[in-house]
């Protein structure tokens, strides 16, 4: 009964304010959140990439390779896939979603999510949970929502795999934007753990977050999901900063 009056409400509110493009204000379809022309303009990402953490490069790269970041350093997942770079578009929705408290901009931000499950690394895979990346509980409070959840909570609904926040944030830090790699993962030292009775052993996971930067927290998290006895962690992003 609440799912149907939630639909009818909206049918409603449909037909007195039309849908239109969350970037450019153009009408759109019932359903949608981007104009085409909006959706042509967001940067996709092409090869050639890192295979480990997408990290694209110039050049005449065809072969598989991995990038020196990932060579020379020690990362708990065994890739990380976006499918956008945050770039223009893609950027903007992301920085309005995050700071700008506009929750609504999950939803286009989620079809961006689950377009990496087309893609090689990922496609064809079969993972028991979706587990999204824990914010602090004092910067969840702050913020009013944790970004990744929202976003892992709606691919899980899309693709029938169970959501699971198992990861529980448990240090608070400063904002990693400001930092470099090293200290990125110097500030994610002991930031996280499993939940009390939560249990990953044995599983396939799928990590979620909405932008991936270094992969430092990615790997962080897949380290204490690797530690409690997951089987393996894939990570998938919205973007690829």
């Amino acid at each position: 009964m609440i799912a149907v009056l939630r639909e009818t409400v909206r049918g409603i509110a449909s037909l007195v304010y039309p849908p239109t493009c969350v970037v450019c204000s153009a009408a759109v379809e019932p359903g949608e959140y981007l104009c085409p022309y909006c959706t042509a303009a967001a940067p996709r990402l092409t090869a050639p990439f890192c295979d480990r953490c997408s990290q694209p490069f110039e050049g005449a790269i065809t072969a598989t390779f991995t990038c020196a970041n990932c060579t020379h350093r020690a990362l708990h997942f065994q890739t990380a896939v976006a499918a956008y770079r945050s770039r223009g578009i893609v950027r903007k929705l992301l920085h309005e979603f995050k700071y700008g408290h506009q929750r609504h901009l999950k939803y286009p931000l989620a079809v961006w999510l689950a377009e990496t499950l087309e893609d090689p690394r990922l496609s064809g895979r079969q993972f028991d949970v979706i587990i999204p990346v824990p914010l602090h509980s004092t910067r969840e409070r702050e913020r009013g929502f944790n970004q990744a959840a929202l976003l892992a909570e709606l691919l899980a609904g899309r693709t029938g795999l169970r959501l699971d926040e198992s990861l529980e944030r448990i240090r608070y830090t400063s904002t990693q934007t400001s930092h470099d790699r090293a200290e990125r993962m110097r500030n994610l030292q002991d930031a996280f753990r499993l939940r009390k009775k939560a249990n990953v052993r044995g599983l396939r996971v799928l990590l979620i977050d909405d932008v991936l930067t270094t992969g430092s927290t990615l790997s962080e998290c897949a380290r204490v999901l690797r530690s409690a006895g997951a089987i393996s962690v894939h990570a998938a992003t919205a973007a690829r900063a």
